[in-house]
């Protein structure tokens, strides 16, 4: 059996990782991803930790956290859409359509 710490490291790498793409990356689909990829580190705690106190709860959250992000994904995938149709770009510095 995998000790939990296992778990617990690498779901946090991946979630700096996103971290770093989210605050780094300037390109909308890379922050989308980003933020995927911090889902997913929240998942892999979840499921890690219902399996090492042998409960159910962990993993019925994980199923709700992935039906979250893959709504997240289908919206912020039409938001991308919209505003490369309107002003060609997916870098969100060139993005100010909220300001005044």
């Amino acid at each position: 059996m995998i000790p939990v710490s296992y778990y617990v490291v690498v779901s946090t790498m991946m979630f700096v990782i996103g971290l770093i793409g989210v605050l780094i990356r300037r390109n909308f689909l890379i922050i989308l991803f980003a933020i995927e990829l911090m889902l997913n580190a929240a998942n892999i705690n979840l499921v890690a930790f219902s399996h090492y106190n042998n409960a159910i709860d962990g993993q019925i959250v994980s199923l709700f956290v992935i039906a979250i992000a893959a709504a997240e994904a289908a919206i912020g995938l039409a938001i991308i859409i919209v505003l490369f149709r309107g002003q060609a770009t997916t870098n969100v510095d060139e993005l100010n359509i909220l300001k005044w």
